[in-house]
């Protein structure tokens, strides 16, 4: 625990060095907006997190909320989808900034992806694992199906190097996770474990261009993992 707040601690001064590492502005992107009146009877996908759920390095498209999408459509599932994550937030900037989508939208479906940013900032663990209390208590509230992924193994890119050692990084990357995993299950959210999957993307160097973020085919192998494991929205 000491360890991994030293970690964060030397890291949060680097989130200078993040936030320009990173192409897309910190304002939600309007190409993922679903249609502002979907059908009751239309399962309404609200994805909530960071660079990772929008998809930073790649195009919103490319993003693996839209792939998966893409693949219920293609199954005959009609789902809306709103993405509204954005590059650099926290789990408090979802709290804030992300959260009250969940009024206006009235989700079926909630993926939460959120912890590399906290990391970066100096979060401490048991602040982050409030505020993931925080966001799936809200989530759940509206009766909606919440899935939780893990952060990928980010340790490993290139500009990883500008946070810290690699060792230190991975341990707080896992660190993080398993708190995650393990606020999801206290709150009966569905945990999709892709850790190994994304471990072995890390060390293919399934990289975008920024070298920090995953390349669009490591997001579509996220969501061809996710529509093999997950029931479709329309399955129920």
């Amino acid at each position: 625990m000491n360890a991994t707040r030293a970690v964060a601690t030397s890291l949060a001064l680097a989130s200078i060095t993040l936030a320009a590492s990173c192409a897309e502005s910190r304002a939600p992107p309007s190409g993922q907006r679903a249609p502002a009146t979907p059908s009751t009877s239309t399962p309404r996908y609200l994805a909530l997190g960071d660079s990772f759920t929008i998809g930073t390095g790649s195009t919103p498209s490319q993003a693996f909320p839209a792939r998966l999408v893409e693949r219920w459509r293609a199954s005959g599932c009609a789902v809306a989808l709103e993405n509204v994550a954005v590059n650099g937030y926290t789990s408090s900037d979802v709290i804030e900034r992300e959260l009250p989508s969940i009024a206006s939208y009235h989700p079926t479906f909630v993926t939460v992806a959120v912890g590399a940013n906290d990391i970066v900032r100096g979060t401490s663990i048991e602040a982050y694992g409030e505020n993931v209390r925080r966001i799936l208590d809200a989530a759940k509230a509206g009766g909606a199906r919440v899935v939780v992924l893990p952060q990928p193994d980010w340790s490993r890119s290139p500009a990883a190097a500008s946070f810290g050692m690699q060792p230190a990084l991975a341990a707080s990357i896992a660190a993080f996770n398993d708190a995650l995993a393990a606020e999801a299950r206290a709150k009966g959210a569905e945990w999709v474990d892709l850790v190994a999957l994304m471990q072995k993307q890390a060390s293919r160097s399934q990289l975008a261009g920024d070298g920090l973020h995953p390349s669009s085919d490591a997001y579509d192998e996220w969501s061809a993992e996710l529509a093999r494991v997950l029931a479709s929205p329309c399955a129920s």
